[in-house]
């Protein structure tokens, strides 16, 4: 800001200097010219003087002495002359031009300065300059995912041969629910760089969101030749304790995501996966009435106070859900602060469901939903695979429930805009 004002004052005062040097410098030169003129002309005046007096002298029109007595009033005349003030005729003949048109200048450039810079100047960007502008603003999810998988699409064409741009592009494919272009980039990759379990883990999963979160002999194929390369291959246990969990297979869910905790990779989300032990294990116990197979929850209760959810679509909605939608349910307290106690989520395809929302699906938190008397329910039908409802999802939602009261409706009947 004080640079921006610094060059400004810097442009001016040159403008200002292109005016009044010009002025000063006339001032001085005429009063140069001025006396150079003066002293000529009393030069000049001298020796005209001077040649008449040796003419008369010659014609002895004047002696010696007559003449050495006016040559020396004459050179003493001159110099009188020279330290006179300037010649009045010389002054009216030669006149500097006055103050007026400089000042009219300077006031001029300052005014046209100003004018210019207030309508095409930048004035109140200087005051309030402009925020970095979000790329990605006024985007959807899904936008701005179309938008990145465009540009890994650009990447690989640019490098057909580059594994890794493959890779990550098939990850990218998976996000964006485009599964058989998945499928095809990580066949793409084993075709650069050979068969490995964690290529054939991603495809596998891709596969499996495919067909609805469904195993099917072709994936447990990939899952059983990806293990046999590498029985921790994380990706791959990822998706076996993912599917154990919506069977209900909840030890071997645990197993799965137990021992990608015991490896020592650092490119997990460890903090999830313990989330996810956990409610696999609180899914146990209030299900099946077992406990895990470990120390800490051995002689645990299993009662505890539930929410259940009968979860329809309205019929003016049902024509715009996806197979591939997701349902996202959860509960929140209606005193306090406003955070989820117990969440859980299902495939459009299963609708109409009952959920139950218990302390076993807590969502990791210290609150739980037995420590709530009523909850708030909400639900979302996302076409993103995000919790926050986005444009073009469906939702519904329930102002208060009693927890371990009796089962209640809940009707998908908005329409996020």
């Amino acid at each position: 800001m004080t640079t921006f004002w610094i060059l400004i004052a810097s442009v001016v005062l040159i403008g200002l200097m292109l005016i009044w040097v010009p002025h000063f410098r006339q001032q001085r030169l005429l009063t140069a010219e001025e006396a150079g003129v003066r002293k000529q002309t009393n030069l000049e005046l001298f020796n005209e003087r001077i040649a008449i007096l040796e003419k008369e002298l010659a014609e002895s029109l004047l002696d010696e002495q007559e003449f050495e007595g006016l040559k020396k009033e004459l050179e003493i005349s001159l110099l009188q002359d020279i330290k006179q003030g300037s010649d009045e005729s010389l002054v009216n003949t030669v006149k500097p031009k006055g103050l007026l048109w400089p000042v009219l200048m300077s006031v001029t450039l300052l005014a046209i300065s100003g004018y210019m810079y207030q309508q095409l100047g930048q004035y109140e960007n200087v005051s309030n300059p402009p925020r970095a502008a979000n790329p990605h603003e006024g985007m959807t999810a899904e936008q701005i995912m179309s938008q990145r998988v465009q540009m890994m699409e650009m990447a690989v064409q640019a490098e057909p041969d580059n594994s890794q741009a493959w890779f990550n592009l098939g990850h990218a494919y998976i996000t964006a629910n485009r599964f058989d272009e998945a499928v095809n980039a990580f066949d793409k990759v084993m075709a650069l760089v050979g068969t490995h379990a964690e290529l054939l883990g991603p495809k596998a999963t891709a596969l499996y969101y495919k067909n609805n979160q469904q195993m099917s002999p072709e994936i447990q194929a990939l899952i059983d030749q990806s293990l046999a390369l590498d029985p921790k291959d994380p990706s791959t246990l990822l998706l076996v304790g993912m599917d154990a969990f919506f069977t209900a297979e909840y030890q071997k869910a645990i197993d799965a995501w137990q021992t990608i905790l015991a490896t020592d990779r650092n490119d997990i989300d460890r903090t999830a996966l313990i989330n996810a032990v956990e409610t696999a294990k609180m899914k146990m116990m209030s299900e099946t009435g077992m406990m895990p197979t470990d120390s800490v929850h051995q002689g645990m209760a299993t009662a505890s106070p539930t929410v259940t959810v009968q979860v329809s679509i309205s019929p003016e909605l049902a024509a715009q859900v996806k197979e591939t939608d997701m349902l996202f349910i959860f509960a929140r307290a209606t005193e306090g602060p406003k955070v989820p106690l117990a969440a859980t989520k299902l495939s459009a395809k299963a609708l109409p469901a009952t959920i139950t929302l218990d302390d076993s699906t807590n969502m990791g938190g210290e609150v739980k939903l037995s420590s709530a008397k009523q909850v708030e329910v909400i639900a979302v039908l996302s076409k993103h695979g995000s919790v926050k409802p986005q444009s073009g999802d469906i939702k519904g939602s329930l102002a208060s429930v009693d927890v371990g009261g009796e089962s209640v409706n809940l009707v998908l009947d908005t329409l996020v805009q």
